[in-house]
């Protein structure tokens, strides 16, 4: 079955432990950093990564949407998170960012945007715990599924037999059983499961519903 990683991104950060806690059947708690450069918006650093990681027995990853993850590898792994994913488009050393990755005591992860090939992670295949197949242009939460990336879920799925196959964007009961039926093993999902008003466990019993409903 898969694994649904709620995206605190959507949250209410007034309320966040709270939110947490009325997540129940979350797996991973998947934290979107982002530059303000990479990409246009600019949210969260280490401090509320450990603050998320001591409130929570879920574990973390960290998706780091930054011009230089070099620098900010560390941080987040003392700061408590379990996996780091990195962008194949920030680095024209991906060998060794995602080695540092590992030497860090992390599970290594590598996410490509909707315009990057899978050529652009088949040197590297070997090495990497998890590939993130990005289903909208990242920066922002609440962007439509990109139904196209259907193929390159199914292609990545051959490509990495052993890894895990992770989708963020656009995910909800809607889409989440085409992408599992395609590979993925992991579920991003930010506004399907922090929305106002909603009830986060609810929401998320309504995606798996959704894979055990599909044909």
């Amino acid at each position: 079955m898969a694994l649904i990683a709620p995206s605190i991104l959507t949250a209410d950060f007034l309320q966040l432990g709270d939110e947490l806690r009325r997540a129940q059947g979350a797996d991973i708690w998947h934290l979107d950093i982002m530059d303000g450069h990479f990409v246009p918006n600019l949210t969260f650093g280490p401090l509320l990564c450990a603050a998320v990681a001591k409130a929570s027995n879920v574990p973390v990853e960290c998706h780091l949407m930054v011009e230089r993850p070099q620098d900010l590898l560390a941080r987040y792994a003392e700061a408590g998170a379990k996996r780091l994913i990195v962008h194949a488009e920030t680095t024209a050393h991906l060998h060794r960012l995602v080695g540092e990755v590992h030497a860090l005591g992390c599970q290594a992860g590598v996410a490509l945007n909707p315009g990057t090939p899978l050529a652009a992670i088949e040197e590297v295949r070997d090495e990497l715990d998890l590939l993130l197949v990005m289903t909208v242009d990242p920066g922002f939460g609440g962007q439509s599924f990109l139904r196209g990336q259907i193929d390159k879920i199914r292609r990545a799925r051959q490509l990495l037999p052993d890894a895990l196959i992770e989708v963020d964007g656009g995910i909800g009961p809607n889409t989440a059983p085409d992408v599992v039926q395609a590979g993925a093993d992991v579920l991003v999902a930010g506004s399907a499961v922090f929305a106002p008003g909603a009830d986060p466990a609810e929401r998320i019993k309504e995606i798996r519903r959704s894979l055990h409903e599909s044909p």
